[in-house]
């Protein structure tokens, strides 16, 4: 094990450049070719690889500086190198060899990316104008790259210099700018193909006419076997435009905000081609395509006007905390049919209720990402004890009924599983863990749903919840339900037992967590190890917020209530 620096290699020019990302951080183990940092120029970003396998000491940079040539990044420990020095100088000819055939292949692809902008210049045509063939440009010792945007379409005026689209090799990232200004007449690629020097990108009607304009893309083609000398001229003129140019499109770039406003007005985007001239590196981009986002919608924070994971994942988040409230959750609109033109209809207006209501629980579809666990409970002792307890009861006035007795063993449940009894904050930041238990009951009436809350059911018994359920089921049937009345419930019961149905999928009724759905009791053959017995079964379906609740904490919740709905005595531990 010895110690060795890891130094900036050869990245094809003397000014600095910009340390955009760091991708490993001090304990890290790396193999060798492994990125361990992202460094970018005016024209092009370079991953750099690590040289060799082993652990990472110090790290000498962080992102926003800038290096140049031969500065260090990192100290690395490596593994079975002991002909190094601590300094990272090689002790023998044979490792500096090494070391400098390394940096010179790590430079390669910014050294393309460099020529790029040159190589389009060289191309330029030298006749009076007319329709030409625009090629890629000389990319290197790089066989072929992938094409990740394209940034015009056709029938787009272009002028000389403004990037026509971005290529992506393993290492780097590059736009490919139009040698001259014209229209676009027509693109001879799409987003994804693989590209070489000299593929054809693009049909361009320059300015002006005359003979021989068709020649000039096959002339063209030849122009990355220019002199040295012919070369250093043409960048020497060519180097400072495409500079302006990109700074130019960097000012006048919108903020987020303003895009974000003005989104729904703009025309629908090309495939592959942001709405405006975007800095980001590789990974980055990569990131972007996965999540289906427009890099052309980020504010970016980086150096340069860079945008960074960051600011994507920035994005992301601030569009799953505000979704678009045309169509929910930013699907188009709903196109109005005339549903006269297939037969006789009748408009139904709906009352204030159902209004409401849809509101509600369209709200809660959208924003809530629903998970239903399914389970069964067998209630046969707890129906027959319902069952003699009712005649007891039935001087008293008090009807026992199944959801009474439900409602205490949820009571019990959310004791005992408080993060069902939670709701999420807003921001999606904290939960708020209520140390109150109020049951929300879904009463069907005439005029449609309606949820009178139990409060304290905890802390009550069966008797008292049957009495509450009774005037709060009566009240609702009658529209004398108060605000107050549906207000606070902590968790909500939907039960279709009396209807009929195996399983469903209830809404979460928002800001709760969990909803409880019932359905019909049935008589089951149930396996007792040595015959089957005839079991009343009572199917559970509970929805709740996964982001909140975790699959597993949903089935212990279930089976809890199935064991308490089993034997309620266990409510009394």
């Amino acid at each position: 094990m010895s110690k060795e620096t890891i130094r900036v290699p050869d990245v094809g020019s003397s000014d600095p450049v910009d340390v955009i990302e760091v991708s490993v951080k001090k304990g890290d183990t790396v193999e060798a070719e492994d990125t361990i940092v992202v460094l970018e120029s005016d024209k092009a970003s370079l991953e750099v690889p690590c040289p060799k396998a082993g652990t990472v000491l110090e790290l000498k940079v962080k992102a926003g500086d800038q290096v140049k040539e031969g500065d260090p990044l990192l100290d690395l420990d490596v593994a079975g190198d002991d002909a190094a020095d601590d300094d990272g100088t090689p002790s023998d000819e044979a490792d500096s060899d090494t070391a400098d055939n390394a940096s010179t292949d790590d430079a390669v692809e910014d050294e393309a990316a460099d020529q790029a902008t040159d190589q389009a210049a060289d191309n330029a045509p030298a006749a009076k104008g007319g329709t030409r063939t625009v090629p890629a440009p000389d990319l290197g010792d790089i066989d072929e790259a992938e094409i990740i945007e394209i940034n015009v379409a056709e029938g787009d005026s272009v002028e000389a210099e403004q990037t026509i689209l971005v290529i992506e090799s393993d290492k780097a990232s590059l736009e490919v700018p139009c040698p001259e200004a014209g229209t676009v007449k027509k693109l001879l690629v799409k987003v994804g193909d693989k590209i070489g020097t000299g593929t054809d990108l693009m049909e361009l009607e320059t300015a002006g006419g005359g003979e021989g304009a068709s020649d000039q893309g096959s002339a063209s083609k030849g122009a990355s076997n220019k002199g040295s000398s012919e070369k250093s001229a043409s960048k020497e003129q060519g180097d400072s435009k495409p500079a302006r140019s990109r700074q130019s499109d960097l000012d006048q770039k919108p903020s987020q905000a303003d895009r974000q406003s003005a989104a729904p007005e703009t025309p629908e985007r090309v495939e592959g081609k942001p709405s405006s001239s975007v800095h980001a590196g590789p990974a980055v981009r990569k990131l972007a395509r996965e999540t289906g986002i427009d890099l052309a919608d980020v504010a970016p924070s980086g150096p340069k006007d860079r945008i960074l994971k960051e600011d994507v994942h920035a994005l992301i988040k601030q569009r799953l905390e505000n979704p678009p409230a045309a169509g929910g959750a930013g699907m188009p609109d709903l196109p109005e049919i005339d549903f006269s033109e297939f037969g006789p209809v009748e408009r139904q207006e709906l009352n204030k209720l159902r209004k409401v209501a849809a509101k509600n629980l369209h709200r809660s579809w959208v924003t809530i990402p629903h998970v239903t666990q399914f389970d069964e409970a067998d209630i046969t002792e707890l129906e027959a004890f319902r069952k003699s307890q009712n005649k007891a009861l039935e001087k008293e006035g008090v009807k026992l009924t199944m959801l009474a007795f439900l409602v205490k063993a949820c009571a019990n449940a959310l004791r005992e599983f408080p993060r069902f009894n939670s709701s999420l904050e807003v921001s999606g930041e904290a939960l708020i863990m209520k140390d109150y238990v109020h049951i929300g009951i879904a009463v069907d009436t005439p005029n449609g749903l309606v949820v009178p809350v139990i409060r304290d059911a905890d802390k009550k018994g069966l008797k008292d919840i049957a009495l509450e359920m009774g005037e709060l089921a009566a009240k609702a049937r009658d529209r004398k339900l108060s605000p107050a009345d549906m207000k606070g419930a902590t968790f909500s019961i939907s039960s279709l037992g009396g209807i009929g149905g195996t399983a469903f999928t209830p809404i979460v009724n928002w800001p709760e967590v969990a909803i409880l759905g019932v359905s019909r009791s049935d008589t089951k053959p149930v396996w007792d190890g040595q015959a089957f017995q005839p079991r009343l079964t009572l199917p559970l379906s509970l929805s709740y917020d996964h982001r909140v609740i975790d699959g597993a904490d949903a089935a212990r919740f279930t089976s809890y209530l199935s064991q308490l709905l089993s034997d309620m005595r266990r409510a009394l531990l």
